[in-house]
């Protein structure tokens, strides 16, 4: 259908979320199409120092890594313990009968689980910032520090009381992200995406375009573009 049928006329763009059969399709669409971005398996970053409550980011590591069995679940402390709690917890909650996907999101935790323990907040932020991950928890003493702080990630949730799951199905957060350390360069799906950027040029005055023909000649001939300069040359030579 994107390239269009007999009944249904070829379409510009493409946008939106998917699974890796999604993706695969934009990329073999890719330049035929206009796509939004590449996303890869959804990401989920938790942050958290010692105030954090261990069940809380196990709980919520696990409700991410259940979407799929190659999606990167992490958390960086500033806390052994915290780190050592969530450990353990995560691997009750993995043994639980009453989850719909627990061997999904165990083999994805047993690929793709991470827990990092660093010394000091500063370096939980430069981490946090080097994963670039799609989806960033915040679980420290001051939530609202990650907004000064971090610059590279697809989208934030500051504090205990903003899961991820949240954005995924109640709070309108975008769906489309940035995963595998792109959001260190660009930002997720917005407005500015469905938007193109038109220009033109016009010269207005004979002697300006005569002066420019000149300094086109000027630089296209060291490039060895000499049709370039001629084009140059007639506007000089005719208004100089």
């Amino acid at each position: 259908m994107p390239v269009g049928t007999e009944a249904i006329r070829k379409v510009d763009f493409l946008a939106g979320t998917g699974n890796r059969f999604v993706a695969e399709g934009k990329r073999q669409l890719f330049g035929e199409v206009g796509i939004d971005l590449f996303a890869g398996p959804t990401e989920s970053l938790v942050l958290a120092d010692e105030t954090a409550d261990p069940f809380t980011v196990a709980t919520d590591l696990i409700s991410q890594a259940g979407h799929g069995p190659d999606t990167p679940a992490v958390l960086i402390t500033t806390c052994p313990k915290v780190g050592r709690e969530t450990i353990e917890i995560v691997n009750k909650l993995l043994s639980a009968t009453d989850l719909s996907t627990p061997d999904v999101a165990k083999v994805s935790w047993d690929a793709f689980g991470e827990v990092i323990i660093v010394d000091t907040l500063k370096e939980l932020w430069e981490l946090g910032d080097h994963y670039a991950s799609e989806q960033v928890q915040v679980f420290t003493k001051d939530p609202r520090d990650a907004l000064d702080k971090m610059s590279n990630y697809g989208a934030l949730f500051l504090g205990e009381n903003t899961c991820v799951s949240y954005g995924d199905k109640v709070i309108g957060k975008n769906h489309v992200l940035l995963t595998r350390t792109t959001a260190r360069y660009t930002g997720g799906l917005w407005v500015g995406k469905y938007l193109k950027t038109c220009t033109y040029q016009e010269v207005t005055s004979p002697e300006s375009s005569g002066k420019l023909g000149r300094l086109c000649g000027r630089a296209a001939r060291p490039e060895r573009f000499e049709a370039h300069a001629r084009s140059g040359d007639l506007q000089a030579n005719r208004h100089m």
